[in-house]
């Protein structure tokens, strides 16, 4: 409606100065109901021709659209196993910072897998000061069994130089049994000495990594036991939240509720443009959005991303053939929007529905002295019609609280 009274003050409203001044003919007297066609004939159908001309130029080269959402995504409140809620911390709507207690799972299982760690590093501990007590009987007994071998190396060497004096003193078999106490009293040392090469690497080999293992099972029964209590992973409130002391929670089907994170859906809003504004939607774009939960508000946008590829086109493989007539929608092109200024998205509610419109800049081509007369002149129209959807804008701002709670029905 618009475009057409401003298309009428450059067609229709000459027209009519021309017949009311120039041939003198006036409203009510030539000029009449029946006879408006007639003589204005020329106004009306440049009118037409040139509102259906500005409106293509306007919604083409400043695409609007109402898909404008500020998306947010929350974070569900669940734990990484199933278990029954022993004790809560947190209630419903509490603000929560990173890190916090929410609630407590049992951890009886948890408690008895870390009892029995602990004593099982205790048992090594033990083993290890008694293998520091095997190390000192094992010297003992070495020292003890060359003392003997010595003794009988004596004895023999005393034996072999009387019968090396006189061969009837001693007896050859005494020398042989001697010989072998020798040799026993020899095995017995490197028996000794093997026992204490076994003790000590028991003590600095098995015993430490039997610790280690015992230690590696503490940490484990550790980490699940601090899993029974969950916490929130990021800073936000806490919504949906109604769990109870004995409740089941299972971390596939059965939540204890979603924990919408601080700063969600403020930072930027995502607009679905039509498909035939493809080539029109550039980074960098200036545009304007006024939204439900903020009305009488324009808020200044930028375009800070334009996705390369529309999700009505999207497929899941199956068993199946995909019929391209199942795509009953057009899809559109995503866009995304950040405010110009820090703070614009302040009192916009997350999720909250708005309008948005883009608008195409050509300053820097006009500024370059690369285009002809009538490019220049075409490219001035084109952004000098961008007023218009401008206009529009302000008006549906204005009209948005009337239409939604008057003519809405709310």
């Amino acid at each position: 409606m618009l475009e057409l009274l401003l298309c009428s003050l450059l067609t229709i409203f000459p027209d009519y100065l021309y017949r009311r001044y120039a041939q003198g003919k006036r409203i009510g007297k030539e000029i009449t109901l029946f006879s408006v066609w007639f003589e204005l004939r020329w106004g009306i159908v440049s009118c037409l021709m040139l509102t259906v001309a500005l409106i293509t130029v306007i919604f083409y080269y400043h695409p609007t659209t109402s898909n404008v959402t500020a998306f947010f995504r929350t974070v569900p409140i669940t734990s990484e196993k199933n278990g029954r809620v022993a004790e809560i911390y947190a209630r419903l709507s509490d603000h929560v910072e990173k890190g916090a207690p929410i609630f407590r799972l049992d951890s009886s299982q948890q408690d008895a897998a870390a009892e029995s760690a602990r004593r099982r590093i205790a048992e090594t501990e033990a083993a290890i000061v008694v293998a520091q007590s095997d190390v000192l009987a094992a010297d003992a007994q070495i020292q003890q069994t060359k003392a003997a071998h010595q003794q009988a190396l004596e004895e023999l060497q005393t034996k072999e130089e009387l019968n090396r004096r006189n061969a009837d003193i001693v007896a050859r078999r005494e020398i042989e049994r001697l010989k072998n106490v020798v040799d026993g009293r020899q095995a017995a040392i490197d028996a000794a000495t093997a026992g204490k090469q076994a003790v000590e690497a028991k003590l600095s080999t098995l015993l430490p990594a039997q610790k280690a293992s015992a230690e590696a099972a503490l940490a484990e029964a550790q980490v699940d036991l601090d899993k029974t209590v969950i916490r929130a992973g990021v800073s936000g409130r806490i919504e949906q939240f109604a769990l109870q002391v004995g409740d089941i929670v299972n971390p596939i089907t059965r939540s204890a509720g979603i924990l919408i994170p601080d700063g969600a859906g403020r930072r930027a809003l995502v607009a679905g443009f039509g498909q035939i504004e493809a080539q029109v939607m550039r980074v960098g774009m200036v545009a304007e959005v006024t939204c439900v939960s903020t009305p009488w508000t324009i808020i200044p946008m930028v375009v800070v991303g334009v996705q390369d590829y529309i999700a009505a086109g999207q497929f899941r493989g199956g068993e199946q053939l995909v019929d391209v007539q199942a795509v009953t929608r057009p899809g559109t092109i995503l866009t995304y929007l950040e405010p110009l200024y820090e703070g614009g998205l302040e009192g916009v509610t997350p999720g909250s529905s708005c309008v948005a419109n883009a608008y195409t800049s050509n300053h820097e081509l006009l500024a370059s002295k690369d285009i002809g007369f009538i490019s220049r002149i075409s490219l001035h129209l084109v952004d000098a019609v961008g007023i218009v959807h401008a206009m529009l804008l302000r008006i549906q701002a204005l009209l948005l609280p009337i239409q939604t709670l008057v003519f809405g029905g709310h």
